[in-house]
């Protein structure tokens, strides 16, 4: 629906603006022209660069369309914009004089002039006419971009404070404290110091949680030292039915990520995958550079059955977890950025992350 109206718009736009300039020259020719009026000709030739106009403004249209000039860089488009406004007013100029010759129409008092002369008369008549309509089209695809970029921060924002709601209801959820505060305990006669430490962690991860709307990306190291304080308090409770893996680029470190988004990843693949097995299992977190990229990956013991949704399979209950993931990825890299999760094969799940490098 929303394709359908905006290209009834560009129609809109198109034929009011083409009548409008076919009014002006009519108006024009009619009250100030002091040559003598023949009118039959010069609506025909009127309505002949009428039609014409609509026709070569709109393939110009497409050409920018097609070859996704306005992606490019500003330099480059500056540099398209102006090549194609000469090259449609040189055909434009082309076709008109070949129509008007055809149909032999011409103005008595209109002095004869060679074919060459009246292509390059018409064609820098019509390089100024397109360059006001490429000018125009420009200017408003501008505006647009800047308006929908601010509606997607507008977007980004409101996930991450949701996000933030629903990762503090998970981390302060009775299961999770009541867990915490049970390993804490049993603690606290046996290993005060493991103790202390596991408070310490727990009041991390808390904090981590109240502050996440405040930043759109951390530091990968940021965010690794909260998830490794959440694995360790899980630790605690599973003990050795938890093996943790960790291959971390120390290149990567510096990179940013949205925060607790790798965290949320964690946490789903102990509640989802690791909690469901008798004998456990293991979660491993990669960070890598792959192909110019800055890949993440989470695998987990476990496997994926439940609903899908688009593309990926989701078990019952993890679905806000990788829909916040994959929205704030789409909102803050613009479609550059990609989320997966899969069952890598019949014992291990992977979730992987594809963010583009930022060179520091």
């Amino acid at each position: 629906m929303q394709k359908k109206l905006s290209g009834s718009g560009y129609w809109i736009c198109q034929w009011g603006g083409w009548l409008a300039w076919f009014a002006i020259n009519a108006f024009f020719y009619f009250t100030l022209s002091e040559r003598e009026k023949e009118t039959g000709v010069f609506l025909k030739l009127i309505t002949i660069a009428f039609l014409l106009g609509i026709l070569f403004s709109h393939l110009m249209r497409n050409t920018i369309r097609e070859y996704k000039f306005l992606e490019t860089p500003l330099q480059k488009q500056i540099i398209s914009f102006i090549l194609t406004t000469i090259l449609f007013s040189i055909i434009y100029s082309c076709a008109y004089v070949a129509i008007v010759k055809t149909l032999d129409l011409r103005f008595k008092t209109e002095p004869k002039i060679s074919l060459l002369n009246q292509i390059t008369r018409n064609a820098i008549s019509n390089f100024f006419l397109l360059f006001i309509w490429n000018l125009i089209y420009y200017i408003y695809h501008y505006v647009e971009r800047n308006r929908k970029q601010e509606v997607d921060t507008l977007k980004l924002q409101s996930v991450v404070k949701e996000l933030e709601l629903k990762t503090i209801k998970s981390h302060i959820n009775p299961h999770f404290i009541f867990n915490a505060l049970n390993s804490i305990r049993a603690l606290v006669d046996e290993n005060p110091a493991r103790a202390r430490t596991a408070i310490t962690e727990l009041s991390n991860i808390l904090r981590s949680s109240m502050q996440a709307e405040k930043l759109e990306t951390v530091p990968l190291e940021r965010e690794l030292n909260i998830v490794k304080d959440y694995l360790a308090l899980e630790k605690m409770r599973f003990e050795e039915r938890l093996n943790i893996e960790m291959d971390i680029d120390e290149d990567t470190l510096n990179q940013p990520v949205p925060p607790m988004m790798l965290q949320t990843l964690v946490e789903n693949a102990i509640k989802h995958g690791i909690s469901k097995k008798i004998d456990g299992g293991f979660i491993r977190i990669v960070s890598d550079f792959v192909d110019d990229h800055h890949e993440l990956l989470v695998q987990n013991s476990g496997q994926l059955n439940g609903y899908v949704i688009g593309e990926s399979l989701l078990p019952d209950g993890q679905g806000f977890g990788v829909r916040s993931t994959q929205d704030r990825l789409n909102l803050l890299y613009q479609g550059k950025a990609r989320f997966d999760i899969k069952n890598l094969n019949s014992e291990i799940v992977e979730s992987r992350i594809i963010m583009p490098v930022n060179n520091l």
